[in-house]
């Protein structure tokens, strides 16, 4: 861990460089942040003081620290866990997240193919809040369209242009084709037992659906509680051989939603969350 964390660059991981720095790359502090641990646990980790770390604190590690699929899968063997080959991957390519940090003045977020989210850019709190206070089971798109926790609770006020049943249709589907290639993971399998139990909008989407839906470009007014509605363009990009998904928010250049976009980014979009794209 030590090792690789003095490989990369805290510009890459989305930090401002200054100057007096002790470390090559990231320092523990910087780490601890990106993987949502205290740096406590961190130093424990480093030192084989904590010897039992669950595949959630591996997985977080393995993005944070922007490690291979090779890295990655020593870094579980490492913990006395083996790789989640065969299950929904969480795993965000270095240069996926390069490309993210990069893209300061555009909200980004990374969503697994069962539309959990794992990572996201510094613009994106701003707009949404920041999903970091929000438990990491609950960082979930269906949870918080059809759920009645955490996620559901801190959902802001979103208006899609192409409609509220649209949307969650192709969100359904997403997760029916999810299941279809990855049978045996289990956290899925739990989340769409859970959502099918209720009934509401899910079980009936679920019902109805028998094919995924391509995502289009859609216009969303997100009621946002510092600057009031933001109507922004959102985009689901695909990244190849990684099963992940980019949104995106745009607006046009010196319209007053992109004004609304740089005051957010200024004032860090104090007191919400949520975790809605």
């Amino acid at each position: 861990m030590r090792a690789w964390r003095d490989r990369l660059s805290p510009t890459d991981a989305g930090f401002t460089v200054t100057g007096g720095r002790r470390a090559p790359g990231l320092c523990r502090e910087e780490l601890a942040q990106l993987a949502g641990l205290s740096v406590d646990y961190v130093l424990r980790l480093e030192q084989g003081r904590a010897t039992s770390p669950s595949a959630q604190v591996v997985g977080a590690l393995a993005r944070a620290l922007q490690l291979s699929h090779a890295e990655r899968d020593q870094l579980y063997r490492s913990a006395g866990l083996l790789p989640r080959d065969g299950t929904v991957s969480t795993h965000v390519p270095a240069g996926i997240q390069r490309l993210a940090a990069r893209l300061d003045d555009v909200p980004v977020g990374v969503f697994t193919a069962d539309w959990t989210l794992v990572w996201w850019n510094t613009t994106w709190s701003p707009l949404h809040g920041d999903p970091a206070v929000i438990p990491t089971a609950e960082r979930n798109l269906a949870r918080a369209l059809f759920g009645n926790g955490p996620a559901r609770a801190s959902m802001l006020p979103v208006r899609a242009e192409r409609g509220p049943d649209a949307f969650e249709a192709s969100i359904v589907a997403d997760l029916k084709d999810a299941v279809s290639r990855y049978p045996a993971d289990a956290r899925l399998d739990r989340l769409v037992r859970e959502l099918r139990g209720k009934p509401d909008a899910f079980a009936h989407h679920w019902a109805t659906q028998t094919s995924a839906i391509p995502h289009t470009t859609d216009r969303k007014t997100i009621r946002q509680p510092e600057v009031g509605d933001v109507l922004l363009d959102c985009d689901v990009l695909i990244v190849p051989n990684a099963d992940l998904r980019m949104v995106t928010y745009t607006a046009a250049t010196g319209s007053s939603d992109a004004g609304k976009l740089d005051l957010l980014r200024v004032t860090g979009g104090r007191g919400t969350a949520t975790v809605l794209p």
